[in-house]
């Protein structure tokens, strides 16, 4: 599932911070007060004020995107009692029962103080709002009031959720990642997917063009030859996959499909069996020669050859990652992943995944989007006793300030200006992007990784500009940074890409990518009926479960009867009539975006 596995991007590289806001109010506030009415001093005072001013605030934060429980620790635990004296709670749905925790927390009437909702088009949001458990920001100015940042700047984001979710006037929360761009690539050194091999073995095989997926399979294999063992004398193998991130279909197969301009759902409906080409071309999972199956006969002729570690059917998304750090891997299809085998020391010597281009690669790329680019959303707790200093908080996070601070680390500790500009400190170096090296008590002790915020979600798009540097606020971007002494590997791959400076700049100037750009018809999405919505469920376990035996099937007489019995069982328990709603749906985003500039 893409935006899973975009969730864990940001928590690996785990460079984001949340600062809490701050403001004045007696502990006798009801949620339901007009914030100035019920204030020790007014907006004003408040937005100006010390700490001292302030009582301490501790929040309940209930997100279900993060992986922590328990109270926030380390240098971003001090940035938010020293500025806000503010203590953060953290209660993670992940960690502690998911579905189940969710439900417990609904019938006790409380969500918590700050909420993070995974999608804003799932059940858990919407039972959220019917049962009235999430604050409106509009009530008695309680945005106009403490969220004056938000409504100057993303006042695109505030209209998404007012339309689709507030009946045009209420504001429940706002979406992750949203952006004051134009259209066009929103990613920074690298894309969601592209196709990482180990660079220095391509090289010992005289970085032969792939001109195809047979040629990619030989060049593994011949990668394979040249290195048969780990560092640690285990054997090594093209691709390892994982099972536990399947959703409707085997994800690292559909994933493929985005190395070649097909991505799963057109990015405003259900996507159920569809890959969407956002240049004007809608596949379904089973059609012959479309990019699933294509993909999948690829996978199968490379476990005939090898190449397929045999414990991808029943594996970890950690498991694989921990082959892949210790160089049992030699191709990535996701380059946060990439970094696990890509250490300091390797790249020194020259050695770790990078991108290879494949002849007519052409990787999905996702626009920039005022909207918001992620389904996350932010919200406040209809129970909170002092919701206008959650508002300051959310209204922070949204602030170039206090972005830079919850994206790269306190200003000082692990960055600093100069002439204007973005610069790592020499310690900023040694944390970044998420490292286990002591941090001075005066910051607040413990590892730099401990002391990273634990509610992963991410307010602005990391790879938009910051107006106040004219830098993209993510320091992999910082000129300064793309500039400082590059690795043995990095000008290796420079030189064999004529100069390009990251990934991205090779696929954007050699134009070897699609955009998919956001979608905002002015409504609310319509939702996979429920009738159809039990038949996509049935559909999937059976795709899931003869993708991966069609994978591992041992000869072309099996793969071919494997995938006429999948066809069959998939479409006698419904598989055309989703398909059916998803494709033309689709092709309603299609014509969308060719009549209105978004």
């Amino acid at each position: 599932m893409k935006r899973n596995f975009r969730c864990l991007l940001a928590l690996i590289l785990a460079v984001i911070v949340v600062i809490s806001m701050v403001s004045c109010s007696n502990d006798n506030k009801t949620p339901d007060a007009s914030p100035s009415a019920n204030s020790n001093a007014s907006p004003a005072a408040s937005a100006n004020g010390t700490t001292a001013d302030r009582e301490p605030y501790k929040i309940d934060v209930f997100t279900m995107t993060g992986n922590y429980s328990g109270m926030q620790q380390g240098w971003f635990a001090k940035v938010v009692k020293d500025k806000f004296n503010i203590e953060l709670n953290i209660i993670s749905s992940n960690i502690e029962g998911a579905d189940t925790k969710f439900a417990t927390m609904m019938s006790s009437g409380n969500l918590g103080d700050l909420i993070i909702f995974q999608n804003d088009n799932d059940n858990k949001w919407k039972d959220a709002l019917k049962a009235n458990m999430v604050l409106d920001w509009t009530k008695n100015g309680l945005l106009d009031t403490y969220g004056k940042d938000i409504v100057k700047n993303f006042s695109k984001a505030l209209d998404k959720l007012k339309i689709t979710y507030g009946n045009g006037s209420a504001v429940y929360g706002l979406s992750a990642k949203a952006a004051n761009m134009p259209v066009g690539p929103s990613e920074g050194k690298d894309m969601t997917e592209h196709s990482d091999m180990r660079y220095d073995l391509y090289q010992k095989l005289g970085s032969p063009k792939i001109n195809s997926l047979d040629d990619l399979l030989k060049v593994l294999k011949d990668m394979q030859k040249l290195e048969p063992k780990s560092e640690t004398g285990k054997p090594t193998y093209a691709f390892s996959m994982w099972p536990d991130w399947d959703g409707n279909m085997v994800m690292y197969v559909k994933a493929f499909a985005a190395l070649f301009g097909y991505d799963e759902g057109d990015g405003l409906n259900d996507a159920g069996f569809s890959l969407f080409n956002p240049e004007g071309d809608v596949q379904d999972t089973l059609k012959p020669d479309g990019w699933y199956l294509k993909a999948l006969k690829m996978f199968y002729k490379a476990n005939q050859m090898g190449l397929v570690d045999p414990d991808s059917i029943s594996q970890t998304f950690n498991d694989a990652d921990t082959k892949l750090k210790d160089g049992q891997v030699l191709f990535s299809l996701f380059p946060w992943m990439s970094s696990s085998y890509n250490t300091q020391e390797r790249q020194t010597q020259g050695k770790g995944l990078v991108f290879v281009p494949i002849k007519d690669e052409k990787v999905v790329s996702y626009s920039f989007n005022p909207r918001g680019k992620e389904s996350n959303i932010i919200a406040i707790g209809s129970k909170a006793k002092k919701p206008e200093r959650i508002m300051e908080l959310i209204n922070w996070m949204y602030t170039p300030e206090g972005f830079m601070t919850f994206f790269n680390g306190p200003k000082g500790l692990t960055w600093d200006l100069q002439d204007g500009k973005p610069v790592l400190t020499a310690d900023g170096k040694k944390y970044l992007p998420g490292n286990p090296v002591d941090v001075p008590q005066e910051y607040g002790g413990s590892t730099y990784r401990e002391g990273v915020q634990q509610i992963n979600f991410v307010p602005i798009d990391p790879n938009s500009v910051n107006p106040e540097t004219n830098e993209p606020y993510d320091y992999q971007l910082w000129k300064s940074t793309l500039e400082d002494s590059p690795t043995k590997l990095i000008q290796n791959w420079r030189e064999a890409m004529g100069g390009a400076l990251t990934t991205k700049d090779y696929l954007v100037k050699n134009n070897s990518y699609v955009l998919k750009q956001p979608v905002f018809t002015g409504k609310a999405p319509e939702v996979l009926p429920d009738n159809l919505t039990q038949k996509k469920g049935q559909v999937a376990t059976v795709i899931k479960q003869y993708s991966w035996k069609m994978i591992f099937a041992k000869n072309d007489k099996e793969f071919d009867s494997l995938l006429a019995d999948m066809t069959k069982k998939a479409k006698g328990l419904g598989y055309d009539e989703v398909v059916k709603w998803n494709v033309d749906h689709a092709n309603q985003v299609l014509d969308f975006l060719k009549n209105n500039k978004q």
